[in-house]
């Protein structure tokens, strides 16, 4: 248990970020399965309007240190292609 101020002030700042943190990785996974759920339905214009909304999400929490900056380059990347792939 935190015995000294600084550390009992540290616990209360991590459990702070880590609300923060939780509510933006799951909106974060909640756009990315709305961009899979329109790649398996077919729909190239939803999926297309899915990933348009998903990738500053992605990159928004690549920036404030959610998820790696290349595990958000290559989720947009991978969903990018299926998209494209849609088109075809």
């Amino acid at each position: 248990m935190a015995n000294t101020p600084s550390a009992k002030k540290a616990v209360r700042k991590i459990e702070r970020r880590t609300k923060i943190n939780k509510a933006r990785r799951s909106q974060m996974r909640t756009y990315v399965r709305k961009v899979e759920e329109a790649i398996a339905s077919g729909d190239s214009a939803a999926a297309a309007a899915a990933l348009h909304a998903a990738e500053p999400l992605l990159m928004r929490a690549a920036q404030k240190g959610i998820v790696h900056k290349n595990t958000a380059s290559r989720k947009v990347s991978r969903l990018s292609h299926r998209v494209a792939a849609l088109g075809k």
